[in-house]
């Protein structure tokens, strides 16, 4: 009869909504398929996903999302609009309230595009909510007290790093720097060193399968399959854990010079607090073999990876729907 308040991870590479009293109900990419002719959607989250680089020349598959923020403004409406149907959260009579987040520099005429979009897609009230916060809470930390917390949010198009305390953030670094460029970083090593076009898809796979960022880790290898740039025909390499790694060096760097970066701003007794708790890794970025390990030589204190790290967004937005009033912004 009522409406259902919902949680909304609104990432660049997938979609995660928390129904209030059910849990995580949507794990999806955040990809739809359209025909360019009649600018229809034809599919929409997995389904879309799996036509990303097979589509014929009058289909296209689009990411609306690009580094955090909305890049495509009528897609991203049709997508939520698409989501929130197939879950039926609207009421008889009324609209659900949403609470949706954001990367943490976002200006203000993109907070407005995203409260836009989730207002268009059938919500009443939208709360704006920062992504690093969210995944904290997510993650279990107890971000209310006066004690510092330190949480580096790894996602699709944006890594958020932040200090909390007292519920709300401390010092705040937001970089386009996360999962996408390393994707694209596999892909253009692949080109310049076998001369071999490989997508998305794959370099994704390549990732999660022989990647690694901490030197001598891993030891993995992989058959992978492309187009010869040379000859134009199909060819198949083998790919090794110890180039991969090479390959995602410079764009790993940022992310920990980004770190660096919000500790040195960070006071000394919330500096002392972090050093007892370590820094909470989240986001699907935080399931790079050896991030951890990295981030923890690097910046001298303990790194945890956070229990299920690609759902603590969306759990966090669960919680923070229970106590709505006090926590997020309402537009």
């Amino acid at each position: 009869m009522f409406a259902k308040d919902i949680g909304i991870d609104l990432g660049t590479a997938n979609v995660l909504i928390h129904l209030k009293g059910k849990g995580i109900v949507l794990n999806e990419p955040s990809v739809v398929a359209i025909d360019r002719r009649s600018k229809k959607v034809l599919a929409v989250g997995e389904e879309a996903w799996q036509m990303v680089g097979r589509t014929p020349g009058n289909i296209v598959a689009i990411r609306p999302l690009k580094d955090g923020v909305i890049a495509n403004f009528e897609v991203t409406e049709a997508m939520l609009s698409h989501f929130i149907t197939k879950l039926n959260v609207k009421g008889f009579l009324s609209k659900p309230r949403i609470l949706i987040c954001c990367p943490t520099n976002i200006t203000s005429v993109e907070q407005k595009a995203i409260r836009e979009a989730a207002e268009k897609s059938g919500g009443k009230n939208i709360f704006l909510e920062e992504e690093p916060k969210v995944s904290a809470i997510g993650a279990g930390m107890d971000i209310f007290q006066p004690s510092g917390n330190m949480v580096i949010d790894i996602g699709g198009g944006t890594t958020d790093v932040a200090v909390l305390s007292m519920g709300d953030i401390v010092t705040s670094e937001s970089i386009s720097v996360a999962g996408d460029t390393l994707d694209n970083d596999i892909i253009q090593y692949i080109k310049n060193h076998y001369k071999l076009l490989i997508g998305e898809r794959t370099a994704e796979q390549i990732k999660w399968n022989v990647g690694t960022v901490f030197k001598g880790t891993r030891k993995e290898e992989m058959d992978i399959r492309g187009r010869d740039m040379v000859t134009g025909l199909p060819r198949t390499i083998t790919v090794y854990s110890a180039e991969i790694g090479a390959a995602l060096e410079e764009s790993v760097a940022m992310i920990v010079i980004a770190a660096r970066n919000v500790l040195e701003k960070t006071p000394p007794e919330l500096s002392a607090d972090i050093i007892d708790r370590g820094v909470f890794l989240t986001g699907g970025g935080a399931l790079i073999h050896g991030i951890d390990q990295l981030l923890a030589e690097e910046l001298k204190v303990p790194v945890f990876v956070a229990d299920d790290p690609l759902d603590c967004v969306a759990k966090g937005t669960g919680i923070l729907l229970e106590n709505i009033s006090k926590s997020a912004k309402v537009y």
